[in-house]
């Protein structure tokens, strides 16, 4: 059975940051970040088969899952979470960590990368690049302006089921029985910022040109990409991956936008190659 985490949090940045240290035999420490309206369960499947490589320290972002909330929106910025890595980074005394983000974490992840070179070991982007397809941001902004809270944890299994149906309801259940708060009257509802609701994209981009940003990556990158994701289309991601030459690109057959959930084992996988060319066998 697989040791469960331990969660702990951190001040970083005037907020308290909560996460699940999945400790681990290797010595070096990975920062897993989540998409925009996730949490930190996001890398449940997964983390255990990091493991044997990695220390893994899954987050949950300012604003999202157990984190403090910023006091006003104008405060959920990209600048304002890269702060707050740099902050975990030196609260924590992680030593050139690994950088895994996905979506809106991976955004925060190239940008860290690009402005920290020297601090990051390698990084990986899971379904995210400096151009993301309009439509596919669409699709998940009416997710995300759906319901934000339910009766029971049934209702939410079919709703999320119907958005992501390539995705077991087995699975789908595990993650939201965790991912779920109870509500003063007995629903369940989602665990962010109920004011991200009034539009997605209540995060602020940063005001750099991002494939300007991913030009300063030094950092071995790998960029996983969802071979049926709306958001990032292939073509974006080879064009990325032409662009700069410290990114290799896998892209994973089957999976959408959220891929370390909709093909853990793959994920696992093709990280964990990634991982041993950039660490060696032995993290």
């Amino acid at each position: 059975m697989t040791e469960a985490p331990i969660g702990r949090s951190v001040r970083a940045n005037g907020l308290d940051l909560h996460y699940l240290d999945w400790a681990g035999a290797a010595g070096t420490p990975a920062i897993l970040l989540h998409g925009f309206a996730l949490n930190c369960h996001s890398w449940d499947e997964v983390a255990p088969g990091l493991r044997s490589r990695l220390r893994p320290l899954a987050f949950d972002q300012r604003g999202h899952g157990l984190s403090d909330r910023a006091e006003r929106i104008e405060d959920y910025t990209r600048e304002n979470m890269v702060v707050d890595l740099e902050c975990v980074i030196r609260e924590l005394g992680l030593e050139r960590p690994v950088v895994i983000g996905h979506s809106m974490g991976g955004m925060n992840a190239l940008d860290f990368a690009a402005r920290h070179p020297e601090q990051v070991r390698a990084l990986v982007l899971v379904d995210v690049g400096p151009e993301v397809s309009v439509d596919g941001a669409r699709e998940v902004g009416a997710f995300v302006a759906g319901p934000y809270q339910l009766d029971s944890l049934d209702e939410w299994v079919e709703h999320t089921h119907r958005y992501y149906p390539w995705r077991s309801k087995e699975r789908i259940r595990a993650r939201l029985a965790v991912s779920l708060r109870e509500t003063p009257d007995g629903k369940l509802a989602k665990q962010y910022d109920e004011r991200f609701r009034d539009g997605f994209g209540g995060i602020a981009r940063s005001s750099a040109d991002p494939l300007e940003a991913s030009r300063a990556l030094r950092s071995p990158t790998l960029l996983v990409h969802g071979g049926a994701s709306p958001v990032l289309t292939r073509e974006m991601a080879e064009r990325f991956a032409a662009a700069v030459d410290c990114v290799e690109l896998v892209s994973i057959p089957g999976a959408s936008h959220s891929v370390a959930g909709d093909r853990p084992e793959e994920f696992v996988k093709v990280v964990g190659a990634f991982l041993d060319s950039v660490l060696g066998s032995r993290a």
